[in-house]
């Protein structure tokens, strides 16, 4: 049965830029993230909120960081 939710302007911009083609429906987006949440166990969420919060610290090496050691 079909509902309707109320988001803010943020989240529904968020979504949008979440869909894989423009005729996709906001439905399916959150199913995805539902799944793929569901599909993360306890300690693989736990190191995504690490990796966040050095990333947000500023402490981690850039892609092209990684390139200039490596001599590529």
């Amino acid at each position: 049965m079909p509902t309707t939710i109320q988001i803010s302007n943020e989240v529904k911009k968020a979504l949008d830029r979440m869909k894989v083609h423009e005729r996709e429906t906001y439905n399916d987006v959150i199913e995805f993230m539902l799944e793929d949440n569901l599909e993360l166990n306890d300690q693989t969420k736990k190191e995504i909120e690490e990796a966040r919060k050095r990333i947000k610290s500023g402490k981690f090496v850039s892609h092209e960081e990684v390139k200039k050691r490596l001599g590529l």
